[in-house]
């Protein structure tokens, strides 16, 4: 990854009322911190409102409506957060103008889901769309309050305030679901919980770093707007391709169907985000002051595909070996269906993994209307190859996402590569490298799936031991490979050591 010498900042040049930098390394230490503690809860509320409280038709409603109000959604930020890391020294005027925009254009957003509530409800046919639409609707009262507070934090790398945030905003999120659940709110319950975290997501951001927008500003945002503007047509264009399988899938399939896919995906990319997400969020801002310092960005991003994929391609391979044991050990008998869904999508995340921050980099270069090209072409493939297979069945929906992977990587990979100012050729010693440690840590359980007649209800205890003695073998590989991820690990640790010693030599 990027080293703390490659981000800071000459002296003089820090804003007065910048909170204190952290290195990258340390940052990406608090921010997976927050990253694992909140997939724990949100995974086990998953499991548990799965389990026992929702049915598959269920969970599909409240996707319906969460993948309908998502396609609206991403309008909320404006390409804030990015904007406001793109500064050179934001003052007190351009923090209000922003937390003005950040105002107006969430509250729009509650309103045209509320607006469109009925109307979705109608099309889909089930009116309980409209009322969970609504209460969605009404988190917008409370999100823009944490935009522009989360994004300095963010730009200034104070990931231990966005820990506490987040942490806050994820616990409440996750008691509120299992609670409501528990009480027979249905879908609903998981529609109430987004509001409950979205309150406490601003009344903590607030706290930690005030910035609200009254009063209004409305002058001097032309560069605010035209920034934003280009931004979300590029999400808006992003979010069509992804957040729209399940409404194609709830209405050309069922709610079981869309339900099943629902759990399929959000399975992966939870450990996806378990494994990556964290660093991605520490790394935009990272490269911004790469660039705003002259520096180039070809060798740090090298560095950055070699510990995506070699992190992130093992625990995709691994996930799609044992989807059937997963499967059956976290939800029960009843999402059974779901495991041959979840080969697929985790097999799709793998290509998706080769080739991080394909979003961030252009945008950092300034490219964003050849990026916004890309982007529709990339989603009209998205949503192509989505409707073949949902024609067929839910199972061919989800290999769909393997053959839009494949035209993802190659519409992305010569591009985001011009973008950081290297060859593509660079990074087949990266991709080989991870390869080959990724098939050392799936070789245990790859071995039990082909020889074990009951692999599907093996238990817990058998499948982490193959998993464990899968991650052995991965160290192993890395270190024989040499590959970066490993040297990342080992300055870690080395890092966590020294700031250990002094408290044990005071506790000894």
């Amino acid at each position: 990854m990027i080293t703390a010498s490659d981000i800071d900042t000459p002296a003089g040049s820090r804003p007065e009322r910048e909170p204190a930098r952290m290195s990258v390394r340390h940052a990406a230490l608090w921010s997976v911190s927050g990253q694992y503690i909140g997939f724990v809860l949100q995974f086990a509320s998953s499991v548990i409102i799965s389990r026992f409280f929702l049915k598959p038709a269920e969970i599909g409603l409240f996707s319906i409506a969460l993948g309908a109000a998502m396609l609206i959604a991403i309008l909320q930020d404006f390409g804030l957060t990015r904007y406001i890391a793109n500064l050179d020294h934001p003052d007190e005027t351009e923090i209000r103008r922003c937390s003005s925009v950040a105002l107006i254009f969430a509250l729009g957003v509650g309103f045209l889901l509320a607006l469109g509530a009925w109307p979705i409800a109608e099309f889909y046919g089930h009116a309980g769309l409209a009322r969970i639409l609504l209460i969605i609707a009404a988190s917008y009262l409370f999100v823009p309050f944490a935009i522009v507070p989360t994004a300095m934090l963010s730009r200034a790398m104070a990931f231990r305030g966005l820990f506490f945030v987040n942490l806050a905003a994820t616990a409440v999120q996750t008691g509120v679901a299992i609670g409501l659940a528990w009480a027979g709110y249905s879908a609903t319950a998981l529609a109430w919980a987004m509001v409950a975290a979205a309150l406490v997501k601003a009344v903590v951001a607030q706290a930690l770093h005030p910035a609200l927008p009254f009063p209004l500003r409305f002058d001097g945002l032309r560069p605010v707007l035209h920034f934003g503007s280009q931004s979300s047509t590029l999400f808006v264009i992003g979010a069509i391709g992804s957040r729209s399988a399940d409404l194609v899938i709830g209405a050309l399939l069922s709610l079981t169907a869309t339900g099943l896919f629902t759990r399929a995906t959000g399975l992966a990319s939870q450990l996806r985000a378990l494994i990556s997400g964290a660093a991605s969020s520490v790394l935009y801002p990272a490269l911004a002051r790469l660039q705003r310092n002259g520096e180039a960005l070809g060798d740090p991003y090298l560095r950055v595909v070699a510990c995506f994929t070699g992190a992130g391609w093992p625990a995709m391979a691994g996930l799609a070996i044992a989807a059937a044991p997963t499967v059956n050990l976290l939800f029960g008998a009843q999402w059974a269906e779901t495991a041959p869904i979840l080969v697929w999508i985790a097999l799709g995340e793998i290509l998706f993994i080769a080739l991080p921050l394909h979003v961030e980099l252009p945008i950092l270069r300034g490219a964003l209307r050849p990026l916004i090209a890309r982007n529709i072409v990339d989603t009209v493939a998205s949503l192509l190859l989505l409707i073949i297979g949902a024609k067929v069945s839910v199972a061919a929906a989800a290999l769909s996402r393997v053959g839009y992977g494949a035209v993802w990587l190659l519409l992305y990979t010569g591009f985001v590569c011009r973008m950081a100012g290297l060859r593509p050729s660079k990074l087949a010693p990266i991709y080989l490298s991870s390869a080959l440690a990724t098939a050392a840590a799936v070789t245990p359980m790859a071995i039990a799936a082909l020889t074990l007649p009951k692999f599907a209800s093996i238990g817990f205890l058998p499948l982490a031991a193959l998993a464990g003695s899968g991650v052995v073998l991965w160290l192993i590989a890395l270190r024989l490979l040499g590959h970066p991820l490993y040297e990342e690990f080992a300055q870690l640790l080395g890092g966590l050591g020294a700031r250990l010693r002094p408290a044990w030599s005071e506790a000894a």
